[in-house]
């Protein structure tokens, strides 16, 4: 990992760990994440939520970026693959990958990472990229630590799964 991606991650933590220190709603906690990656993170055109809600496809939730699919059914695309396997996408090449829904002519690559709240799958963080293969492994990791944070410092209690 460069010296770049180190302190744009340093960065982007203490950002995210001042605003989950001051809000425990989870819906305002999302849209600070979203915002977040958008702005902090090199190379982003797109940064935000699907959630899912008793069983059903997947809707639009808090974004940065261009006016995106309001709906997407589980198992299409990739945010729902992410869904059906139970497991983050990291796709180097969107252009390649069966069932991709295009919102932004621009990405070419994108990252989703699976919510789970209470053993079941919420929703998925849905990240692009006009760049391709722009995500690692090690985005991923950073990521995923980033919604555990905010799963522990966020209040579902009225978020009905």
């Amino acid at each position: 990992m460069t010296a770049a991606v180190r302190e744009d991650y340093q960065k982007f933590f203490a950002r995210l760990d001042k605003k989950l220190k001051s809000e425990r709603d989870w819906l305002s906690n999302m849209a600070n994440l979203a915002a977040l990656i958008y702005q902090e993170l090199p190379e982003i055109n797109w940064a935000g939520f699907y959630l899912r809600r008793r069983g059903e496809d997947l809707k639009l939730g808090p974004f940065q970026g261009k006016p995106a699919v309001s709906k997407i059914t589980v198992g299409n695309g990739v945010c729902g693959t992410a869904v059906a396997e139970a497991e983050a996408q990291l796709v180097d090449n969107v252009h390649e990958f069966p069932g991709h829904i295009a919102c932004d002519c621009e990405s070419e690559s994108e990252l989703v990472i699976p919510i789970w709240l209470n053993n079941e799958i919420i929703g998925v963080l849905d990240i692009d990229s006009p760049v391709r293969a722009r995500f690692t492994p090690r985005d991923q990791n950073m990521l995923e630590k980033a919604l555990e944070k905010l799963l522990a410092a966020s209040d579902f209690s009225d978020f009905k799964a």
